[in-house]
C-alpha cells in the first residue's frame, strides 16, 4: 500500500512542476509548411520535419534563424526567445512560406512587477 501511495506522490508532484518548454512540429509535405501558421509562447522549440520527396531550407525573412538543407525525413529545430512575429519561407522554392507568432510568457510578466 505505501508503494502505491509513493507511485501516486510522485505523479501528483510531477504534474504540478514547471513543465519543460513546449515543442511544436511543422511539417514540409507537398511543397508546403504545415500548419502555415503557428502561435508559440517564448522560449519553445519548432521543429521542422521534411516530409516531402524533394530538399526544403526554413530561412527567417529578417535572419532570425536558417536552417541548412533538409533532405526527407530530417528534422530541423529552433529554440525562439523572443516574442514577435516570424515569417520564413524556403529557399528551395521560395514561394514556401509561413509565419511563427511567439508570445510574451505570462509568468515572466507577473513576475516582473
Amino acid at each position: 500500500m505505501l508503494s502505491v501511495v509513493a507511485a501516486v506522490s510522485l505523479v501528483s508532484v510531477a504534474a504540478v512542476s514547471p513543465a519543460m518548454p513546449a515543442a511544436h512540429t511543422v511539417q514540409i509535405k507537398g511543397f508546403a509548411f504545415s500548419p502555415k501558421s503557428l502561435t508559440v509562447n517564448a522560449g519553445e522549440t519548432v521543429r521542422f520535419v521534411n516530409d516531402d520527396s524533394e530538399a526544403h531550407t526554413v530561412v527567417a525573412d529578417k535572419g532570425a534563424f536558417h536552417s541548412d538543407g533538409l533532405d526527407t525525413n530530417d528534422s530541423w529545430s529552433v529554440r525562439l526567445p523572443k516574442p514577435g512575429t516570424y515569417t520564413y519561407f524556403c529557399s528551395l522554392p521560395p514561394y514556401m512560406k509561413g509565419t511563427i507568432v511567439v508570445q510574451a510568457l505570462h509568468g515572466a510578466m507577473r513576475g516582473s512587477h
